[in-house]
């Protein structure tokens, strides 16, 4: 049997070349060796966006298309709605029982968003306990690859043990560890250079924007600021078009000759920027296209059907969970 694959985003607008290089391409190239779910993690996103649920709602069709999209195939791979499992909840609430608060505080990837997103008194409950969520989501699937970006290792670390204090309490093998599978090409960098790409920080690029919108925005890219002319010797480390170019350029040679002549002087900032902006035509105009054919109709049967699927597995985890923590009382 395969292995089962999960992994998932949250819906609170559309995807960007962050995800896609941190996970997204990941999940297209694995999806048919695995047996793979693909969650629309819409009870994570109400944790920071409980007084604005309009933005969850639209968020997860945006979801959708661009998964499609990007490749997700729904005839190979399941694609639900986190919020329509009551079993992942049910799972969620027995797993808190076995993480302390100083725990969850402890884990770099919540301190880091708390952090970004100016949380410092008043936490949400449900934003902190996030990663016993994510511990369920995983779990109630018998989860074993876990795509992810770098920054989520944390959090499928904390998963494990969870694993093991459950199954060591209540003498029982059901829940499965679990391990991250993280792209090769790590985080991507904002477009200003400063952060990490995100949606809340305004500094990615989407895979849906327009061509026109893409180049504004590689023109804004953050480079060497003391690069001013073209025969000024430039920076290499810590420019944003050459992080980009290093992934997206398929001649990793020419990226290298035009490193040392940057370093030297005589390359301009400009001729890179238009270079990077026909890379990255070349990977969105499919994506655009594949985008545009689809209807919100036909993503609808898809989220129906995937859920469905999705919920008779959970249900048949969370029998076996009950057994072994002996509250399976009629059954």
């Amino acid at each position: 049997m395969k292995k089962i694959l999960l992994t998932g985003d949250r819906p609170s607008g559309k995807l960007h070349l962050g995800h896609y290089v941190g996970s997204l391409q990941n999940r297209v190239k694995m999806q048919a060796d695995y047996d793979s779910y693909i969650m629309i993690a819409d009870v994570q996103a109400l944790t920071d966006n409980f007084e604005n649920p309009d933005i969850v709602q639209q968020s997860i069709y945006e979801l959708a298309y661009d998964y499609l999209a990007i490749g997700i195939d729904p005839s190979i791979a399941t694609i639900y709605i986190q919020s329509q499992i009551p079993e992942v909840a049910e799972l969620t609430i027995y797993l808190m029982n076995l993480v302390t608060l100083s725990r969850l505080e402890r884990n770099p990837t919540v301190k880091a968003e708390l952090a970004q997103k100016g949380m410092t008194e008043s936490i949400p409950v449900g934003f902190l306990c996030y990663p016993i969520s994510q511990a369920a989501d995983i779990t109630a699937f018998g989860a074993e690859v876990i795509p992810v970006g770098e920054d989520q290792q944390p959090m499928i670390e904390q998963t494990n043990e969870i694993v093991r204090r459950f199954n060591r309490i209540y003498n029982t093998n059901i829940l499965k560890e679990c391990q991250a599978h993280i792209g090769i090409n790590g985080r991507l960098p904002g477009i200003d250079g400063k952060n990490k790409a995100s949606k809340s920080l305004g500094n990615a690029i989407f895979l849906s924007d327009e061509p026109a919108v893409v180049k504004e925005k590689v023109m804004s890219m953050f480079t060497d600021p003391n690069h001013l002319k073209v025969s000024d010797k430039g920076k290499v480390e810590g420019n944003v078009v050459f992080t980009y170019l290093d992934i997206f350029h398929q001649d990793k040679e020419e990226i290298a000759d035009l490193k040392d002549g940057y370093r030297q002087g005589g390359v301009g900032d400009v001729s890179l920027k238009q270079m990077l902006c026909k890379d990255l035509d070349g990977l969105l105009a499919p994506i655009r296209e594949r985008r545009a054919a689809l209807s919100r109709a036909h993503i609808r049967e898809i989220l129906i059907d995937g859920t469905t699927r999705a919920q008779k597995k959970a249900q048949e985890m969370m029998q076996a969970v009950r057994n072994a923590m002996g509250i399976n009382y009629f059954g």
